[in-house]
């Protein structure tokens, strides 16, 4: 599994914009497939909002990989 660490500039981040930012996805289309197909964990529990608000100390997860929000 890869484990990455994105450190957040604002106050939040669109979960679509943090998947393309890391590199999980190509494009924010491919990123809200991903959420559309109920793939994306926040927090261990599945989130279909493709632009819910990711903050610091959230965990976004799927197959394969760890987004630690800092």
């Amino acid at each position: 599994m890869e484990s990455l660490e994105f450190e957040l500039r604002d106050d939040y981040i669109p979960l679509c914009d943090l998947l393309k930012y890391c590199g999980i996805t190509e494009t924010g289309g491919m990123a809200k497939q991903l959420i559309d197909e109920g793939l994306v964990q926040v927090d261990g529990e599945v989130e279909l909002r493709k632009r819910a608000k990711i903050r610091a100390g959230q965990v976004v997860s799927g197959d394969g990989f760890e987004i630690h929000v800092a």
